[in-house]
């Protein structure tokens, strides 16, 4: 089987890290083709030993990329084409017709009930996905919730599919040396009680919930590793309320995350990666109030932490016993302060790895993914005889018939979530 993956970054990010842990386990011949910035993501891709094309597309309206994306199918004449994320499912889903493949799988690693990957979903966002989605053979939601929101879209029940995202569980083990090594490293007290969390710095995720409860707890201190355009303003808000020394903001780059002074990434991406961060801290908070799964709070888990999250339904769709360590609180500062103050009083210490650690282990995902695969190249109709490669036709600054991408970055942004 000749699988293409089109995607449409390869940047840090949850869908980016999940598309390379698939293709170390899935039984294909697998290409990936980056509609725009490979980014860290795509180095690890190739390292692995995987292909990589880089499209070099220049905004969402540039469509000059869907003939040349259709050129590069129609020439690698694979099987069956994976899209993920938004801008890759549109544009993969056409160019996958035109180049003649109709096996096309996309999955959908971003859904919420009002943004897709971070960017209100409006009428016409909305629209173009419903319209190129019939184009496909399978859509894969990433939970029980996000397939729920496709049903609501109007996607047809058995289009859809659910494919859990995984993790290698091993790799975020508890490690007494690593814990101690990185206290060291940020000059942190040996007996400092240390609070957590990871992701995308954007107003979506609300850290500024967790630096705020962060600066009500005197000697607690914050570890929080991302990159993103709200970095400046998380920095402004733990000096504004003189907690400028305790609040650690930590660049990740490649997988590692940077603890150079000042919260500024340096230049060579030195310091303890994500599995080492999980062992240096006490508590993980996940402040997110929208997730379409929840990797980060699975990886915290998989270390024996207490995690506080606003959402996840990777454990919100299990029963509690799956998770005991994991608790849900609405989005307040109050709340966030009060849970924390209650945890460290307690002495959380390390719990035993919970059940859902188990459940979603990558080797299933990629077992799962390959019974989508299996399933829809089964579906198929007989297909005619693959076209020779020829040269992709120019493009036109307008071209007749074609409908541009409506671009998530003119969308209105989400509005700002009040303290909940």
């Amino acid at each position: 089987m000749k699988v293409l993956h089109v995607i449409t970054g390869l940047d840090m990010g949850g869908a980016e890290q999940q598309l390379r842990l698939l293709l170390r386990r899935l039984p294909a011949q697998c290409e990936v083709v980056t509609l725009t910035g490979p980014g860290p993501v795509a180095e690890g891709i190739e390292a692995d030993g995987t292909p990589v094309t880089h499209l070099g597309m220049s905004g969402n309206h540039d469509l000059t990329a869907l003939p040349r994306l259709a050129q590069l199918i129609r020439a690698g004449r694979p099987d069956l084409v994976h899209t993920h994320l938004y801008r890759a499912c549109v544009y993969g889903r056409v160019a996958a017709r035109l180049a003649g493949v109709r096996t096309v799988v996309a999955t959908e690693h971003s859904l919420g009930d009002a943004v897709i990957e971070g960017r209100r979903l409006t009428r016409g966002v909305r629209t173009l996905y419903r319209a190129t989605e019939r184009l496909g053979a399978a859509t894969v939601a990433v939970s029980d919730t996000v397939a729920a929101r496709l049903r609501r879209w109007g996607v047809p029940e058995e289009r859809i599919h659910v494919v859990p995202n995984g993790i290698e569980a091993h790799r975020f083990a508890f490690d007494p040396a690593a814990r101690a090594l990185v206290r060291t490293r940020l000059g942190l007290p040996v007996d400092a009680f240390v609070v957590g969390g990871a992701g995308r710095l954007v107003p979506g995720k609300r850290f500024d919930v967790l630096v705020r409860a962060v600066t009500q707890l005197p000697g607690v201190h914050l570890l929080l590793a991302g990159e993103g355009p709200e970095r400046e303003t998380l920095r402004r808000l733990a000096e504004q309320f003189g907690s400028g020394d305790r609040i650690h903001l930590l660049g990740v780059r490649d997988g590692a995350v940077d603890t150079g002074h000042g919260g500024r990434a340096a230049p060579t991406g030195d310091g303890p990666d994500i599995p080492g961060l999980l062992s240096a801290i006490d508590v993980f908070v996940s402040p997110s109030p929208e997730e379409a799964f929840g990797l980060a709070v699975l990886e915290a888990l998989a270390s024996g932490l207490h995690v506080l999250y606003g959402s996840c339904p990777a454990v919100d769709e299990l029963p509690q016993e799956q998770a005991p360590g994991a608790r849900r609180f609405s989005l307040g500062v109050h709340e966030l302060a009060t849970s924390l103050r209650e945890l460290r009083r307690e002495g959380p210490g390390r719990l035993t790895v919970p059940p859902v650690v188990r459940r979603y282990d990558i080797a299933r995902s990629a077992e799962a993914l390959t019974g989508v695969y299996e399933q829809a190249l089964a579906a198929a109709p007989a297909r005619r005889r693959r076209p020779a490669p020829v040269p992709a036709p120019a493009v036109q600054a307008h071209p007749s018939g074609v409908v541009a991408l409506p671009d998530p970055a003119r969308s209105p942004a989400p509005s700002q979530l009040s303290n909940r």
